[in-house]
């Protein structure tokens, strides 16, 4: 009966590992659940059949989790399950905004202190340096810096 016992707590250790390893990714219940499994099973060996018995099932559970480790390692299943799309988009770094500082808008969303305004006849990301600036006030593009569009309220609205 204990052999059994200890038998199947490793089975069901070392399947929990391997589903750690394959199909739940990060370090979640399975795989904190395997060690718990196989440290009770070592465990109970040392307590049921003496030190040697106790031994030889650690070293035994050793050398399996380090062939499926190793296997693992070496198989095909990492290249199967990995993505091998290329990316061949490319960035020039450049703005591609067609609008010039002094440029007048209009805002389309609330600047707190970022939001959406009308430049041009397009619809841009900017922002404010200091005050929120309400929907549909006038406003004039004062700095663009990295992408980003900086305005202010014209005094006059």
């Amino acid at each position: 009966m204990e052999i059994t016992l200890i038998s199947a707590l490793i089975i069901l250790g070392i399947i929990l590992l391997l589903l750690e390893l394959l199909v739940i990714p990060g370090v979640g219940f399975a795989g904190v659940g395997g060690f718990v499994l196989l440290g009770i099973a070592v465990w109970y060996t040392y307590a049921a059949f003496g030190s040697l018995a106790g031994h030889i099932s650690l070293a035994g559970i050793g050398l399996v989790l380090i062939f499926f480790l190793w296997f693992a390692l070496r198989s095909k299943t990492w290249k199967r399950a990995s993505l091998k799309a290329e990316i061949d988009g490319k960035s020039d770094g450049q703005p591609n905004t067609p609008i010039q500082i002094g440029d007048r808008g209009i805002t389309t969303s609330r600047l707190n202190p970022a939001g959406k305004a009308l430049i041009n006849d397009a619809f841009f990301e900017v922002r404010t340096f200091d005050r929120l600036i309400d929907s549909g006030v006038k406003v004039e593009v004062i700095k663009i810096e990295h992408r980003t569009i900086f305005v202010q309220e014209i005094a006059n609205n």
